[in-house]
Formats: C-alpha cells, structure tokens, sequence
C-alpha cells in the first residue's frame, strides 16, 4: 500500500520560483520529490528516476507538457500525470482523456486543491486501474475531471444529470438505489416526475440502453468489459 511519504513525485516546470516553492510543499508530504526545469529535462528524469506521480506545467521550452506525456504514455500508461494549465478548453480535455491524465489542474494551483489529488493518484497507483471509464460506442467517461465525450465530440450534461451520471459512473458494479438518488442528486426532494424527465434527457445524450433501469431498486450503468 503505498502512501505519500514513499511515493516518488517529479514536479516539472520552468519558471524557478514556482518550481522552488511546489517541491518545498511536497516535501513536506513525500521524502521522494524532484524537479526538472522543462520537458526534455522532464523526460530525462522520468527515464531515470521511474516516478509514481508526474506533476507538469503544460506550457514549457523545449517540449511542453502535452508534448512530453505524449512521449511517455508510448512505453508507459501507469505513471500517474497532473498537468497545470491556465485555463481548459474541450480540446484539451479531450487530450487529457485520450492521454489517461489522473488530473488537471487551473492555475493557480492551491494546496488544498493539490494535496486530494495526490491523494487520488495513489488510489489509482494501487489499484492500477484508469479514471478513463470506457462506454460504449467511441463514449468514454474521466471520472476524475468528470467529463463525458463521444469520439472528439465533448457532451455537455447539466448539474443534475452530471451528478446522476457520476453516481452511476462511480458504482458500475450494482444499481444505484433511488434513495440514493435522492439524497445526492435531488437532496431529499426527488420526485418520481423530475427522475423520469432526468433520466429521459440523459439517455438522448448515452449510447443506446446503457443506463438500464432495476425495477423496484434504481439504476445502473452498463460498461464495455
């Protein structure tokens, strides 16, 4: 089981300040951080030091971040990867997706943002599965960032439908109670007309019967094995 303290973190970024700063934070948590001063020196030390987690700005000299984790999700699709962008446009969540980032992350990056999500990563270190939830028919699900696309094409779903869906997305094992439901999507005020009109206009945006109704318990969400 691994925890902070023994995980090893390469934190890459070019601008010294910011850089000297995150791997001060981070060592408060891990007694493996290092640092590179872009990407080429980024992937120099991801081949050496064989890091659990790689936390990359995206816009860098030499090779920038996008440029970088294409390289290594070649040879390697384990290593977990957060990328630091100023800002996230439907292209570029479509690449986190299709790249297997665990993470993005806006600018500026608190550490009360940061610290969950390295602690999300190790989940996925140790379960060494993927936030990447395929679907069916090219739809594909990033549990983390919660972003739901068709092929290239990013489906936008509103409030109640996301939390519906991620409800779903995070349990694909059983079938989400309406109880459930109701706490967390409709915080005790569901009623059986806003399930029915939810569910109908969710599944206009869903591959065809992927979210099969249980009669009498709920509903669950059908994956590609």
């Amino acid at each position: 089981m691994h925890s902070l303290k023994n995980v090893k973190i390469l934190y890459i970024e070019d601008d010294a300040f910011i850089r000297e700063s995150a791997v001060e934070y981070l060592s408060y948590y891990s007694d493996y951080v290092y640092e590179a001063v872009d990407g080429a020196d980024g992937y120099e030390k991801y081949q050496k030091l064989a890091p659990d987690i790689i936390i990359s700005d995206i816009k860098m000299p030499k090779l920038n971040g996008l440029e970088l984790i294409k390289k290594i999700r070649k040879i390697d699709e384990q290593t977990q990867i957060i990328i630091i962008t100023a800002h996230a446009d439907t292209a570029f969540l479509l690449q986190a997706v299709e790249l297997k980032l665990i993470k993005y992350l806006i600018k500026p990056v608190s550490e009360s943002k940061l610290l969950p999500i390295l602690k999300e990563s190790i989940e996925y270190i140790d379960s060494e599965t993927s936030n990447i939830l395929t679907l069916s028919d090219g739809y594909k699900y990033d549990l983390l960032n919660k972003s739901l696309f068709e092929n290239e094409n990013y489906i936008k779903l509103n409030k109640k439908e996301l939390l519906f869906f991620d409800l779903c997305a995070r349990n694909t094992n059983r079938a989400v109670s309406y109880a459930e439901f109701e706490t967390q999507v409709w915080e005790n005020e569901m009623s059986e007309y806003a399930l029915s009109s939810l569910v109908k206009s969710l599944r206009s945006k869903l591959p065809l019967d992927i979210l099969e109704n249980i009669s009498g318990t709920g509903y669950k969400l059908k994956i590609s094995c």
